[in-house]
């Protein structure tokens, strides 16, 4: 990976944006570990390791990120008419009804705060609309605050990570100290998929992501949950 330069603004932004208490509803969706939990496929650190690190590689958060870093592109050069081309892209690539309003929800979420801290924002936030995906928020969130994209790709994907990790942390359950060490453990592979990502072409998103969206839709037959997905 190459050397990232921020200056201290841009590094306090990105702090922001990817900070756990970014009021986004990212603590409400277990993106289908809630429904692994309860099957047992995932019952020790080893396990939910395992589990993100296949996503990592192979998995829909990929996608994800790759239109991420398209929408903060679209987002630099006000190609408002882009921008909405790949939200809606991204809208049609969720396979579940469930991961489609995580999306949605959280990227409403962001949104809203962006044009309350930035009014300036305000006209990019209307060419998006109501069904603005978190992915092409926080594109529009990184660009505006003219973050570096290595390290903003960098940051998203440390954001969804320590979310899923949170999440283990009440389901499985696993004890603190367990999930920041797993965290610190998945750091080479953050920065691993970083790299990749960036490199990758418009026909080369693709994904391997069928247990996610099995998961995804039993979730809402639960006979108890914690998460919203």
């Amino acid at each position: 990976m190459d050397t990232i330069t921020l200056t201290d603004p841009n590094l306090l932004c990105l702090l922001q944006l990817a900070s756990p208490a970014l009021p986004v509803g990212g603590y409400s969706y277990s993106e289908g570990l809630e429904t692994l939990v309860e099957d047992g496929a995932i019952a020790h650190p080893e396990n939910l390791k395992h589990w993100i690190e296949m996503e990592l590689r192979y998995g829909a958060i990929r996608i994800e990120a790759a239109v991420m870093i398209r929408g903060y592109h679209s987002a630099q050069a006000r190609d408002l008419e882009n921008l909405s081309s790949w939200n809606n892209w991204l809208s049609a690539a969720r396979e579940t009804e469930e991961l489609r309003a995580s999306s949605l929800g959280m990227g409403r979420s962001l949104m809203r705060l962006l044009v309350e801290l930035q009014p300036q924002t305000q006209a990019i936030a209307d060419a998006v609309g109501n069904s603005c995906n978190y992915a092409i928020a926080f594109s529009i969130a990184a660009a505006h605050w003219q973050i570096n994209i290595q390290a903003a790709l960098l940051g998203y994907l440390y954001s969804w990570a320590n979310n899923l990790i949170t999440a283990g942390v009440k389901l499985v359950p696993l004890g603190q100290t367990s999930g920041q060490k797993l965290l610190l453990e998945l750091q080479p592979l953050l920065s691993h998929a970083t790299t990749q990502i960036l490199n990758l072409e418009d026909d080369e998103l693709s994904c391997c992501t069928w247990g996610l969206s099995l998961a995804s839709m039993r979730h809402e037959t639960l006979y108890t949950r914690l998460f919203r997905s």
